[in-house]
């Protein structure tokens, strides 16, 4: 039999069988565990070579990362620029080199509740060939990203917004025409991608990108955070054929847009640097101005705040958080924005409900179900952040309460088979517990979600689940419907762990949970959110809002239904009207509380114009349209609908994409075109090794993979050393 025919059928055959099982899902595709031992074992047993088998081993041993690859080229034919490794590789006309280098700037603007900000992404081309680049970035969450620039020296070329594939074919003919162009699609409500095409060796090309956003208000406090990087994701299910995009991951059934989500990353880089110039008018007197991660220079200009790095520069590696506090005798209760576009009005609006409805409330007994990640990415720091925060959490339990202590990564498990009382023993026995928990394996989050959601719940106490977590998954819909499905009576409060948590996750999982998220990306913050969280968990929340609108504006507002609101939370609402509002008119709003009824009013006419409110509104109304789709709603009409919305308002969306074009060709047509993934960078205090490497894993059997891919390795140098002594049928002896 001809051997390169058989080596074909046994690669036929190793594909076929390496479907992932759920317990073998894997943060990088690879081969199951398995799979390689059997195939070892035959060829152990024709071809008994211990020297090569131990050489084998120590490869995989010394360079743990290489097994990967190697088992991703021989059985996926991908490019060295596909893998995860310490550096991005291209393989070009000339030879291997480093990636494209990218810079991003930050320029914001923020007034009032709205902030406007302009993201610039520098590409510089170093080598000698023409390259098209591809990055994957995070934006906030509930960003309107609705305009696109391309800088070329002095030259600025506008973007336009198209459904997704007129976009994406008109990027294609351009590049392959030799003209300038990008492309922005979303993948996620959080993650983008640029396309870049045809920079010339040596150029620098700009991609601007601008979006809105709201600002989130908090006990007092405004915030806004600017996701820099991403955590890697786990990708669960079986591998589909074929890929979408060049990311480490395949395409699976669960995820199929896996290789869309998941570039490489580098743990060191002399650019993925940020520089930050905003300006904030909050229209209150404030007392301070900070930021929790980085550094920063502040200026009073006016009744405005000039905020800069401090060094000038900081590494893309952890996300970046801005906050505000007016003075405290100034600080809002209230607060109405709005602007008119094509005749029709939008407004945006706040109100806080009064502390006193909820301060002296008495506090029903209560389930707490702590729900702790243990993957890989949580390795490092965010394991510290997590564990230290639970510990907080725990000693906030009160005698009457019950609890238990989820933990999971490749697999899930609990302290105690159910919840149980929280008396001085059970609560020693938990933090022993807590502080002896390691990061090791995949984020395999749904089993932890179903154990903690599906377990029989108390009629004597309120169930309130504490998650926390990276969010560093690429199946987030699923998990948002199990929520929804088998939420009942409880609550589900979602604790962001880390410098770049997955903040859609977060928010989204929160509010499917009619709960609250906080992020936690620092030890020096834990003991003041955590505080704030406590608080949030002790006291009753308003429930069953309702909004009475003037008659004759018939509004449609977002969200439809107010969630349950929390100390010191606001209601937060974008409405189109059909018609301006008249002096006099009034918004009540009205909910109740364990004090009973509570209710306000708020004026709507006389308001100030404040441009983005608009694009805001349509932002929310995409969402909204969404999650129809994802609880039943038809798929088509759902995508008639935000196409509709999202073209109208010139916004980038799951079905819309900017896409800039550049009318003069730059590159000849003889010269060759090389694609190449830019690289994130690896978020602050997470563990590469600890991510993609060995023995911290997503497979259920570490050493079994560790095994299975050294097996892999030897059986590669016996073929290599079978074609060097021109025998392809019989391998020598074992001296």
């Amino acid at each position: 039999m001809d051997h390169r025919a058989a080596g074909a059928t046994d690669r036929r055959a190793i594909r076929k069988r390496g479907q992932l099982s759920t317990a073998q899902e894997s943060w990088h595709p690879g081969l199951p565990a398995g799979v390689c031992a059997n195939r070892m074992s035959e060829l152990m047993k024709r071809h008994a070579s211990w020297r090569w088998m131990t050489l084998g081993v120590l490869l995989c041993l010394l360079r743990p990362g290489l097994a990967n690859t190697v088992a991703e080229i021989m059985f996926d034919d991908l490019r060295p620029s596909q893998m995860q490794s310490g550096s991005l590789l291209l393989r070009m006309l000339s030879g291997y080199r480093v990636a494209t280098r990218m810079n991003t700037a930050i320029d914001l603007q923020v007034s009032g509740l709205v902030a406007h900000v302009s993201v610039q992404q520098r590409f510089l081309n170093d080598g000698a060939e023409w390259v098209e680049g591809i990055y994957v970035f995070p934006l906030p969450d509930d960003a309107a990203v609705n305009r696109l620039r391309i800088h070329i020296g002095e030259r600025i070329i506008e973007g336009e917004i198209r459904e997704k594939e007129k976009a994406r074919k008109e990027y294609e003919q351009a590049k392959i025409q030799g003209k300038k162009a990008s492309l922005v699609e979303q993948q996620r409500a959080n993650l983008f991608t640029t396309s870049i095409a045809n920079i010339g060796p040596g150029e620098e090309v700009t991609v601007e990108i601008e979006y809105l956003q709201t600002l989130k208000y908090d006990e007092g406090t405004f915030s806004l955070r600017f996701p820099l990087t991403m955590t890697p994701r786990f990708i669960p299910g079986a591998p589909l054929p074929g890929r979408k995009g060049s990311g480490w991951s395949r395409d699976t059934a669960r995820v199929p847009d896996a290789s869309l989500i998941t570039p490489p990353v580098v743990t060191k880089s002399k650019d993925h640097r940020v520089t930050l110039n905003a300006r904030i008018n909050a229209g209150v007197p404030l007392e301070i101005v900070a930021s929790r991660y980085h550094p920063i220079d502040v200026q009073q200009v006016g009744d405005s705040f000039q905020v800069t790095l401090m060094n000038g520069t900081a590494a893309l590696d952890h996300d970046l958080e801005l906050l505000w506090r007016p003075v405290p005798d100034k600080a809002p209760r209230a607060m109405v924005f709005s602007e008119m576009r094509k005749g029709e009005p939008y407004v945006l609006l706040m109100l806080l409900p009064p502390n006193e409805t909820i301060a002296d409330s008495v506090v029903m007994p209560r389930e707490l179900i702590f729900v702790i990640d243990t993957s890989g990415s949580m390795h490092g720091t965010s394991i510290e952040q997590a564990k230290r925060a639970l510990l907080l959490a725990l000693d906030g339990l009160k005698p009457a309460d019950r609890f238990n202590v989820i933990q999971f990564n490749s697999v899930t498990r609990s302290i105690f088979p159910h919840s149980v009382m929280a008396d001085p023993g059970t609560v020693r026995t938990a933090e022993a517990y807590v502080r002896g928990l390691k990061a090791n394996g995949g984020t395999n989050m749904r089993p932890a979600l179903e154990k903690a959601l599906r377990s029989a719940a108390s009629e004597t106490h309120l169930r309130q689940i504490v998650f926390m977590t990276d969010g560093s998954v690429g199946n987030e819909q699923e998990l948002y419907t199990l929520i929804e499905r088998d939420l009942g009576q409880a609550r589900l409060f979602t604790v962001g762990i880390g410098s770049a948590p997955n903040g859609w996750f977060m928010r989204k999982a929160a509010e499917a949970g009619r709960g609250t998220y906080t992020y936690i990306s620092a030890l020096h913050e834990i003991d003041e959110k955590m505080e704030r969280l406590i608080r949030k968990l002790e006291k009753p929340q308003v429930t069953d809002i309702r909004i009475q609108w003037p008659d004759g504006l018939n509004p449609v507002s977002y969200p439809e239904a107010i969630p349950d609101l929390y100390a010191g939370e606001p209601i937060v609402i974008k409405a189109r009207l059909e018609n301006r509002p008249r002096p006099g008119d009034l918004i009540r709003i009205s909910g109740d509380s364990a004090d009973g009824t509570w209710g306000s009013e708020l004026p709507l006419a006389g308001v100030s114009d404040s441009p983005g409110v608009a694009a805001l509104w349509a932002r929310a109304r995409i969402e909204s349209l969404l999650d129809d789709e994802r609880r039943g709603r038809d798929p088509a009409e759902t995508r008639t609908a935000v196409v509709k919305t999202a073209l109208e308002h010139h916004l980038v969306s799951k079905f819309t994409s900017l896409v800039a074009v550049d009318k003069t060709p730059q590159r000849p047509l003889s010269a060759s075109l090389d694609k190449e993934q830019v690289p994130d960078l690896l978020p602050y205090g997470q563990s590469q090794q600890a991510i993609f490497g060995f023995p911290a894993t997503a497979t259920n059997a570490p050493m079994q993979r560790l095994i299975g891919v050294a097996s892999l390795l030897a059986a590669l140098l016996l073929l290599a050393l079978a074609r060097i002594q021109g025998s392809v049928r019989e391998l020598p002896a074992a001296s």
